[in-house]
């Protein structure tokens, strides 16, 4: 009878461990800090990036046994295998196109940041705050750009979740995206709004 409950008790013992680590998925905020820069250098052009998503190393290719047993870790203790990952993977070819698409519009959207004709939302998003600062035959294409832009970026927040296999993780990518833009992206005299949805100026 004990050699019959021993396998019984060796598999309840694996599930409920399993069921243990994954509470302990948690968001990654430093990485995700670091991968809105990146995306943020990109899109505006500064900073240290030259346009390419930074890629992961290449590994050698493990054996089929090693493969194997990646596989059932990832399955056990997907928690784990999170926590030992340093960045969040950006360089898909999804995010490279959004990225590209935001980069190609911003020289467009700049202008509009410095005259304070559109500032940057808490949301992580774009808005246009002060249309009396847009030339009338202008209005138009600016609503445009702003409503592309803002596709692109609620498209990004959604990708970078979906691609590192946490979609529930985009509400935080939002807000970390959203402080970044202000932050790192933002220049002096550039509009933000604050918590509370408050304009101010950086």
């Amino acid at each position: 009878m004990q050699k019959v409950m021993l396998p019984f008790k060796l598999a309840l013992a694996c599930t409920l461990f399993a069921a243990c680590v994954t509470i302990n998925v948690y968001f990654p905020a430093a990485a995700a800090e670091k991968a809105a820069d990146q995306i943020i250098d990109q899109v505006t052009g500064s900073g240290t990036t030259t346009g390419k998503a930074e890629q992961p190393s290449q590994a050698p290719e493990p054996s089929l046994l090693r493969s194997a047993a990646a596989a059932i870790l990832d399955t056990l203790v997907p928690a784990a295998h999170a926590q030992a990952t340093p960045n969040l993977d950006i360089a898909t070819p999804e995010i490279r196109a959004i990225t590209a698409s935001m980069a190609q519009r911003f020289p467009q959207l700049e202008k509009h940041f410095a005259s304070g004709a559109v500032g940057l939302t808490a949301d992580g998003l774009i808005e246009v705050r002060d249309q009396g600062a847009i030339a009338l035959p202008d209005r138009a294409a600016v609503k445009r750009l702003v409503a592309e832009d803002n596709t692109d970026r609620n498209a990004l927040y959604a990708e970078i979740a979906k691609a590192n296999n946490h979609p529930e993780w985009e509400a935080d990518i939002r807000k970390t995206f959203a402080r970044r833009w202000v932050d790192r992206g933002a220049k002096p005299g550039w509009y933000y709004q604050d918590a509370s949805g408050a304009w101010k100026q950086k």
